[in-house]
């Protein structure tokens, strides 16, 4: 494996090979492991490039936004787009908006977490935070925001999805109970929605085989997910944990340099990847479920978003 020097290096030396910007869209790029991304795609595009952020908070965005390098040639774009990603009638929206904008999409990263240690709790929706923001939601951006992927890919050009949550630590599923609606547990969700994300990119694959999609582990990273978490002890003991695990830990920069490698120069070919915390390959460690699994899941997701959207 090489060194995180290593890999900073290759990361900012890498060309596309399209003479104008690529655009790239952040789900989840307000903080954490998605600023992260978008902040260290913006250093390595030397400004060159059009970044979308997708998130709840304004002002963090805007913060991160200006951050950026300013472009060397050319306009660019730094938008923010306002989403509250648990409800799939937002992500509707908000994917209709980009798509206005950015017909043509290179880069679909999405990172949006949550820590909740709440038993079910579902939105006006019918679905389950926890599983709305690790599962269906990024099924939403990605079938939604898919024809701006295909025609990037159309024109020649640099395509990757990636979803960042936890190939590897996934665990059984059971297709009679998709939405965890008996005996919900937030273990169960933790271990359901890794598996899920395998299965998404694998059918997105099969219906797109020209595109890489990522799902792709981050690792132990210094968020604030810890601290948003409705857990009193967790929210208050945030800062004492954090520097107990620094040592253990990487900061959102160390682990978006890991994340791009995985894009730039471990998943180089179309297909769904597995990825670990050092943007190395996976392939099938600790990997969960089968053709008639993955058929199931795309056939539940989609009754469960045509629900969504016709809920009042």
């Amino acid at each position: 494996m090489p060194s995180l020097t290593a890999i900073r290096a290759s990361n900012a030396a890498f060309k596309h090979s399209i003479s104008q910007q690529p655009i790239a869209v952040f789900v989840g790029g307000t903080s954490g492991i998605g600023q992260g991304m978008a902040e260290v795609f913006a250093d390595n595009t030397k400004g060159d490039s059009h970044i979308v952020i997708v998130g709840r908070n304004r002002d963090a965005a805007e913060r991160t936004l200006s951050s950026f390098p300013k472009p060397t040639s050319g306009v660019v774009a730094r938008e923010f787009v306002q989403c509250d990603v648990t409800l799939m009638k937002n992500v509707q929206q908000a994917t209709t908006d980009i798509l206005a904008r950015y017909p043509k999409i290179n880069y679909l990263v999405m990172s949006p977490g949550i820590m909740t240690f709440d038993g079910r709790t579902e939105t006006t929706e019918g679905i389950d935070r926890k599983l709305a923001v690790h599962y269906y939601a990024r099924w939403k951006f990605l079938q939604d925001l898919l024809p701006g992927l295909r025609k990037a890919k159309d024109e020649g050009e640099e395509v990757a999805v990636m979803s960042v949550l936890a190939p590897s630590y996934g665990g059984a599923i059971d297709v009679n109970d998709l939405p965890l609606k008996n005996g919900y547990s937030v273990t169960k969700a933790a271990l359901a929605t890794p598996t899920y994300n395998d299965l998404m990119m694998e059918s997105f694959a099969a219906l797109e085989p020209r595109i890489p999609f990522i799902h792709s582990h981050p690792g132990f990273v210094r968020t604030g997910l810890v601290s948003s978490s409705n857990s009193w002890l967790f929210s208050k003991m945030s800062g004492i944990l954090l520097a107990l695990t620094r040592p253990l830990s990487l900061s959102p920069e160390q682990c978006a340099q890991y994340m791009w490698h995985s894009i730039y120069s471990t998943a180089t070919t179309p297909g769904a990847w597995r990825t670990g915390a050092n943007g190395e390959d996976l392939k099938k460690t600790r990997y969960f479920g089968d053709d008639m699994q993955r058929a199931k899941l795309w056939e539940h997701t989609a009754r469960v978003m045509s629900d969504a959207l016709a809920s009042k």
